[in-house]
């Protein structure tokens, strides 16, 4: 069977508030053509339909053209929500959909009950795994500890206890939207951490023939049967060397795996430029960026006069001013930036617990009390985000 694997469209988004909907539509009209021009028999699309649990009504109806696309091209379509989504209202009206041939699967409690597609050589069941938020969704797995790793262990435990149960040719897709380890994350995807843990092994989909992941941006392989698509569009800068592409992956009646990228349509280069104001506008090496949206950061050690302006007199597409201005290593203000780089809120939290007591952190139990205090807060956000 021909799979086309995409995730994290995240409709309704704007990069640094160029909007991005032309570009979004034009990639659902290249994804229906290489349906059509490659034979694809199902379409995966691993969360994070949506931006936000609210999306603008330009968003939903741009979801609404896709969804007529598709079953137009009469391609099944299975989806999942990610934790950007409200999978709430991503699902309303998934029983009716289901006859168009779009199987949306929201609800954590049917993740193993898959939609089953035939081909020549018998049945592929998908089962759809959407985001597992641990604190939301702990009570439903009965699991004693809310975490990433334990919420989606028994959520897969009843994915292979279902497959079990069915014919011993049966080959097997999972969806999931997840922080897998050993991929590389980006800039533009929400934090999912709890109990300062965000990752889960990918051993914990063992069972099964192929993995379409969602939530990290960039496409990777985490195995050869565990892949991420990525986003088709570049979301952030730190995106800047990613190549946009979607999987197209051949299951064979065994549960061979061959996988093809296929690359996305680039509406505009992403790009970072990094040097003093003067050297950015004469520097020969950067013409190839011109056309590109960019971020430039500018290391004059005094701020130059009308940077912006003079930067889009080379760079018409600049949309992100940065200053890191070059200070001495002694520079108190160096220094301070350097300590905070690359630390989490639990670990900055923990050095300001230290400083203020002069040297002496945090114990153990208060280690438990601040990571529960962050948990609380990101729990918080989700539960504001499904509740609108």
């Amino acid at each position: 069977m021909r799979i086309l694997h995409t995730s994290d469209w995240h409709l309704g988004r704007s990069f640094h508030r160029v909007n991005l909907l032309d570009a979004q539509a034009a990639f659902f009209d290249h994804l229906v053509a290489t349906v059509r021009e490659r034979d694809v028999e199902a379409v995966l699309v691993a969360g994070d339909v949506y931006d936000r649990a609210v999306p603008p009504l330009a968003a939903v109806e741009l979801f609404d053209r896709a969804l007529h696309q598709l079953a137009a091209a009469g391609v099944p379509t299975v989806m999942i929500s990610g934790n950007h989504d409200s999978a709430r209202r991503l699902g309303v009206g998934a029983g009716l959909i289901d006859r168009a041939g779009i199987h949306l699967r929201t609800d954590p409690a049917g993740c193993a009950t898959p939609v089953v597609l035939h081909d020549a050589h018998g049945d592929v069941a998908f089962y759809g795994l959407p985001y597992l938020e641990p604190a939301l969704v702990r009570d439903e797995f009965k699991v004693a500890r809310a975490g990433h790793e334990a919420v989606l262990g028994a959520a897969m435990e009843r994915v292979r206890a279902d497959l079990a149960a069915r014919p011993g040719n049966t080959r097997s897709v999972v969806l999931a939207h997840a922080f897998v380890a050993g991929g590389e994350p980006s800039d533009s995807e929400r934090d999912i951490t709890i109990g300062g843990v965000a990752s889960v092994p990918a051993g914990v989909f063992d069972g099964v023939d192929y993995v379409a992941l969602g939530h990290l941006h960039g496409s990777q392989t985490i195995t050869p049967r565990v892949r991420y698509s990525g986003s088709p569009l570049a979301y952030s800068f730190s995106e800047a060397d990613h190549r946009k592409t979607m999987w197209l992956i051949d299951l064979g009646p065994g549960g061979e795996i061959g996988a093809e990228r296929l690359d996305c349509p680039v509406p505009r280069k992403v790009a970072r430029v990094r040097g003093r104001l003067e050297e950015l506008l004469e520097d020969a090496s950067l013409e190839r960026h011109e056309p590109a949206w960019i971020e430039a950061t500018l290391t004059d050690p005094v701020r130059p006069a009308e940077p912006m302006a003079r930067l889009c007199a080379r760079f018409p597409h600049t949309i992100s001013l940065v200053f890191d201005p070059e200070r001495a290593p002694e520079d108190p203000l160096a220094s301070y930036a350097q300590r905070l780089k690359g630390r989490d809120d639990q670990q900055i939290a923990e050095d300001f617990v230290a400083h203020v007591r002069g040297g002496s952190g945090p114990d153990e139990r208060e280690r438990t009390v601040l990571s529960g205090a962050f948990d609380d807060v990101r729990v918080d956000d989700t539960t504001r985000e499904v509740a609108r």
